[in-house]
């Protein structure tokens, strides 16, 4: 006996690709179910499209900044018991939510339930960088895609559909019932995975050292950079598509919901080819060709929206922008996450808040010179992607 403390056994790939990706759903859910109701939720309460847009920032910059918090928590902590902390204080603030009253109030408690959800993105991530390690990670990585890619597909579609039956704030009470679910599939499923031996002691010494461990990565550093531009650049096409697509080009929001979905489906479709191939050309290879077939599909759209043609040709651009993304997007996770196995709560954090938090920020900016029309969107997206591929 050499007085090892024996680590812990691995999840299977099944079910670590159930559980964490249904974890990996917060912020698509959080997003996509509400999307054919914006319009609407900016109508009922009397307020403008800009502000009924920052009801998505304003989740989305809490999913950024409660990353911060939540990652350094699981590497003190172990990885359990903050997310269900964070799961159960999800379905509160859904309900928060859908009692506000006015868009103050609003504001607030969606920026709450950003940071609430946050746990659940970051965690799943470190939990897979726990299990997993080099191309197997990249590849349940891609798994991951496969599994929370389906939030992206259903929610619109479901929030189409419920839109027939229920206003916005029924939306948010389904939002509650779902925090709920995912509380008893943490509960029951998943298993503490970060082994004692590997937490650090809490102090502010250990956190800074953590930090500092993770930054002085040049190829963390390079993802990250690349990471942010490509999270503007998601974020505009999230947050500008409701309106471009339903108000200039006539779609209903049932024929939204379908046109998302499309694009979620590509997605799904490009993560799955990456698992495919990223064996056989490495993580490295398979990130950098993704990220240069981003660039050149928002260079497509901006060309289209130019041209003025109609919604065809718009929604199969941003559909082949998501293909892309989704070929890049897991592999970029797993170089980032390489030489950070006990700080993989910290890398999770640092990356999950480069890519929710300047896309919140700089999209609606470019919405209000530009307006919110196709050309503006093609190219904010458009700039942003040459960002990230510069960066890579």
């Amino acid at each position: 006996m050499n007085g090892a403390v024996p680590r812990r056994p691995r999840m299977g790939t099944l079910r670590a690709m159930l559980v964490l990706g249904m974890l990996e759903a917060f912020g698509p859910l959080s997003m996509d179910l509400y999307l054919p109701q914006l319009p609407q939720l900016a109508a009922s309460l009397g307020t403008t499209e800009a502000l009924g847009q920052a009801t998505m920032s304003a989740c989305m910059i809490g999913l950024g900044l409660g990353q911060l918090v939540a990652g350094p928590l699981t590497d003190r902590f172990g990885r359990r018991r903050p997310l269900m902390i964070g799961v159960a204080a999800f379905a509160a603030l859904s309900v928060l939510c859908a009692l506000s009253p006015n868009i103050d109030l609003l504001l607030l408690a969606r920026f709450l339930q950003g940071l609430a959800g946050s746990a659940g993105i970051v965690i799943c991530l470190a939990v897979a960088r726990d299990q997993f390690e080099g191309a197997e990670l990249s590849r349940m990585l891609s798994l991951l895609f496969l599994v929370s890619g389906t939030a992206p597909i259903i929610a619109p579609v479901v929030g189409g559909q419920l839109a027939r039956v229920m206003d916005w704030r029924g939306i948010f009470w389904v939002l509650g019932g779902v925090g709920v679910a995912l509380l008893l599939v943490v509960v029951l499923a998943l298993p503490e995975t970060l082994d004692p031996q590997d937490r650090h002691a809490g102090g502010v010494r250990e956190l800074v050292g953590h930090g500092g461990g993770v930054v002085r990565d040049r190829l963390f550093l390079a993802v990250l950079c690349a990471g942010a531009a490509g999270g503007v650049a998601f974020f505009t096409y999230l947050s500008m598509s409701p309106f471009v697509l339903q108000e200039e080009f006539g779609l209903t929001p049932q024929g939204f919901s379908l046109a998302f979905a499309a694009g979620a489906l590509a997605n799904i479709a490009g993560s799955q080819t990456s698992r495919l191939v990223v064996r056989r050309w490495g993580p490295l290879n398979v990130y950098l060709g993704g990220i240069t077939a981003t660039l050149l599909a928002t260079a497509a759209f901006l060309a289209i929206a130019l041209a003025g043609t109609g919604p065809a040709g718009v929604i199969a651009a941003l559909a082949g922008f998501m293909l892309c993304a989704g070929v890049g997007g897991p592999n970029g996770q797993a170089l980032a996450l390489t030489h950070h196995r006990a700080r993989a709560g910290t890398a999770s954090a640092l990356l999950g808040v480069a890519t929710f938090l300047f896309g919140p920020v700089l999209a609606p900016v470019a919405a209000g010179i530009g307006g919110t029309n196709a050309i503006t969107m093609a190219l904010t997206m458009t700039t942003a992607a040459g960002i990230a591929a510069t960066a890579a």
